[in-house]
């Protein structure tokens, strides 16, 4: 499973790393520390965070502004749904839930998962999925 430090987590929910810091230090996300002593972020929780903060849940920052550089959004993944050929991947970038249609194979080739680290790349209608 992929874990985030803080300033990873605070880059795809669109915070500074200080709001995020608060966020863990008063408990809204749930961290653990690793061998070196960093403050780590489960991939799998820091999602369903994500998808709390966007429905207005978690508190978010007043006043945030959110772009986008050449339509693409770096987010994480909150949910995969995979068919027998098609597939539909969530990723929650900020206070945007983009949603892809693709296929199934597109999905195992990339190996996604759930609450890793993605860019969603706009174009028309269509969705692209991007992942580092």
């Amino acid at each position: 499973m992929q874990a985030y430090t803080i300033g990873q987590a605070a880059r795809l929910l669109g915070v500074s790393p200080d709001t995020a810091r608060r966020w863990a230090d008063a408990g809204r996300m749930a961290t653990h520390r690793d061998e070196g002593g960093r403050r780590l972020i489960d991939g799998k929780d820091l999602a369903a965070f994500s998808v709390e903060l966007a429905q207005g849940g978690a508190g978010g920052e007043e006043g945030a502004s959110y772009t986008s550089v050449r339509n693409a959004f770096p987010g994480i993944v909150t949910a995969i749904k995979l068919g027998d050929v098609a597939a539909q991947v969530e990723i929650q970038a900020g206070p945007h839930r983009l949603v892809s249609l693709l296929t199934r194979e597109a999905v195992e080739e990339l190996s996604l998962e759930v609450g890793m680290e993605a860019t969603a790349r706009v174009k028309s209608t269509n969705v692209h999925i991007d992942r580092p």
